[in-house]
């Protein structure tokens, strides 16, 4: 298996046949002679508990995500997957008022999560190793295929409340910090006769890491302290591609820009209201890395001089910390089109040493916009509509709002009174 390998996951199991509708067949190429199929039937599916020379463990444990489910009944919450920069959070299986570890998921992760943290590597050794799926639309269909996401073991696991928007209610779940483990050693290939070596009886567990990933051998004999050295992290090209940049076909992060643009966009005048969404997205995104996030205002009658919005990061605290300056630009326009590099020059010319600039759009970055960005060294988040529309729903679900439409409307009331008239340097002396 190699990750980012959709495979053929049907209603109708069938171990035998190698690939169904031209795509790999799932329960063949997890196929173990003698013993049950692999399902992926829930979010959470421990493969069958073995007895192994007198040590009980659990082969394997599948998730799997459903981002076509996110804010229904049976997905009141949104799982994050960064397997490129290894890093999955997950959340558990209640959706509702019981209590959260007697669900058979959560039970059977936090478990999980006791042998991962051992300080012991025979403690480790019996430890299940988490495969992670994501289900994804393959030509309009939204059922019966699994994209291979990688592999790896459980760094954080903490009691949250979550809002269902749908009843109204809220609950409390567990989420799991998930590092995904790097398999370059074994060519970005996932050999899945380690998993089936696990499920053998007769063989013991040092047999099975014979053949296990490098990286989970690393793992059981340093542990999660060590972790950095095995989580996977992709060295892609900086340039990223239009498909990149932007949602994809018939995906509810498409749906959701069509509908941001469609709301901005009726009038010169409603595209500059575009600003206040777009500070509240680079205030939703910067704090995912850094809490010491400040938002600032909207400023007024910017017209196209390069600043639309002021923010301010917070590093460090008391006498050695710093206070860096977010100018921020944005522009609702076409989806189609790439955003113009006259916008993002003049935003460029506006930043002073040591301030940050960062550039908001419903669009894409042209490569020629990215080259220039990148070889110039310019202080500059993009924020493109793929990403744009990725946040808004995020928001939308943490915060408990119907749809898009009821949040834009939201914060559209408040644009008026976060328009200020005052210069960028006097955020410095802002509690």
């Amino acid at each position: 298996m190699r990750i980012g390998q959709v495979f053929r996951y049907p209603k109708q199991k069938n171990r035998k046949r190698e690939k169904i509708d031209g795509f790999p067949n799932f329960s063949f190429y997890t196929n173990c002679p003698n013993e049950n199929l692999v399902l992926l039937e829930k979010g959470i599916n421990p493969i069958g508990l073995i007895k192994n020379k007198s040590i009980h463990l659990t082969p394997a444990i599948i998730t799997s995500t459903s981002p076509h489910k996110i804010g229904s009944a049976d997905t009141p919450w949104q799982d994050f997957y960064n397997v490129s920069k290894g890093h999955i959070r997950y959340f558990g299986d209640n959706k509702g008022s019981s209590n959260p570890e007697n669900k058979a998921g959560n039970k059977a992760l936090l478990k999980q999560f006791e042998l991962h943290n051992s300080s012991d590597s025979d403690t480790r050794k019996t430890a299940s190793p988490i495969i992670f799926f994501k289900r994804v639309p393959i030509n309009n269909a939204i059922k019966g295929f699994v994209e291979f996401n990688g592999f790896g073991v459980i760094t954080n696991a903490e009691r949250v409340v979550q809002h269902n928007r749908r009843s109204n209610s809220d609950f409390v779940n567990y989420s799991f910090d998930f590092a995904v483990l790097d398999i370059s050693q074994e060519n970005e290939e996932f050999n899945w006769e380690w998993i089936n070596s696990r499920r053998d009886r007769s063989k013991t567990l040092d047999e099975t890491m014979d053949i296990a990933p490098s990286a989970w051998k690393y793992w059981v004999k340093n542990g999660n302290g060590d972790i950095e050295k095995v989580r996977r992290n992709v060295s892609k090209l900086q340039v990223l591609s239009t498909s990149e940049q932007k949602p994809e076909k018939n995906s509810r992060d498409l749906k959701t820009l069509q509908e941001i643009y469609n709301f901005y966009s009726k009038t010169p005048a409603s595209k500059k209201r575009f600003e206040n969404l777009a500070s509240i997205v680079t205030e939703h995104l910067i704090r995912k890395s850094s809490s010491g996030y400040k938002s600032g205002w909207i400023t007024k009658g910017s017209g196209d001089s390069g600043i639309d919005f002021i923010g301010r990061m917070d590093i460090g605290s008391g006498f050695g910390s710093a206070k860096v300056i977010v100018l921020g630009q944005a522009k609702c326009e076409s989806l189609n089109s790439p955003t113009g590099g006259t916008h993002i020059a003049r935003t460029v010319a506006k930043l002073k040493r040591g301030w940050l600039g960062v550039y908001v759009t419903t669009s894409y970055f042209s490569d020629k916009v990215q080259i220039e960005i990148l070889e110039d060294k310019y202080p500059l988040l993009l924020i493109n509509g793929r990403i744009l529309s990725q946040e808004v729903n995020e928001i939308i679900l943490e915060q408990g709002y119907e749809n898009v439409k009821e949040y834009l409307e939201d914060i559209d009331k408040r644009y008026e009174g976060a328009i200020k008239f005052r210069d960028p340097e006097e955020i410095l002396f802002d509690r």
